[in-house]
């Protein structure tokens, strides 16, 4: 038996004005970083030793596991993967969710926010907040680096990284990854089978941490929100 947990980094600056964040690296803000330390101290609680620590390339998701991991007094080096990075959003990237959903519409904004396979436009390599601009991914090779993705290209990724790295570590240890919204549901559709109905209408709140209980055959024995006040219904068993 062994436990995942995956944590949504705490609310980040463009979480607060609502833009479409995507690649773009953006830091935590201050009620984010409380809500890592709760989340850590939420952790602390279950008293289960982590032994592997993963987190995307940015800021937001590795700040969120700094702080989870000085609250549990752990300093153990973590793993960093571009591959669980936020879906990028092409060129709705930088944009405010509210003003577009007046602009095009509720429903188109929803659709491309939570269909499975929907693409928004590529993002110009112009633009500064392509991911080519962006210092963080100097060292991705520049073809893996997306002008824009799908949910379902965020999962093929993400899911070709967890079973190529991170899988056969979960049957004899405890493993926390910090993430993001969209890097979280594609591991939640993988592991808890979801379809594409379900994945659509999947939340995953901020700073709440989602522990998975897993037996030998890597079946799912139990899976829980440990801030039972934010949880979501989908993912209570």
């Amino acid at each position: 038996m062994s436990f995942l947990i995956l944590v949504r980094h705490g609310q980040s600056e463009w979480n607060l004005k609502q833009k479409f964040t995507g690649w773009v690296d953006i830091d935590l803000t201050e009620n984010g970083k409380l809500e890592a330390e709760k989340a850590g101290s939420l952790i602390k609680n279950e008293k289960i030793n982590i032994e592997y620590y993963y987190s995307s390339f940015q800021l937001r998701a590795k700040n969120t596991l700094k702080i989870i991991q000085k609250v549990l007094n752990d300093n153990k080096n973590f793993t960093k993967a571009w591959q669980l990075n936020e879906r990028h959003y092409g060129a709705l990237t930088g944009l405010n969710k509210i003003e577009m959903s007046e602009k095009i519409g509720k429903e188109k904004v929803h659709e491309f926010r939570r269909s499975w396979d929907v693409k928004p436009a590529i993002l110009s390599k112009t633009s500064p907040y392509h991911p080519i601009n962006i210092d963080t991914y100097k060292d991705v090779p520049i073809e893996f680096i997306p002008d824009t993705e799908s949910l379902k290209d965020t999962y093929l990724r993400v899911i070709n990284y967890f079973e190529k790295e991170i899988k056969k570590k979960l049957i004899n240890n405890n493993i926390l990854i910090s993430a993001h919204g969209n890097s979280i549901r594609a591991l939640c559709k993988y592991l808890l089978d979801l379809d594409n109905d379900q994945i659509s209408s999947l939340e995953i709140p901020t700073g709440n941490p989602l522990m998975i209980k897993i037996d030998k055959k890597f079946e799912i024995i139990k899976c829980k929100y440990l801030d039972s006040d934010r949880a979501k219904d989908l993912l209570v068993f």
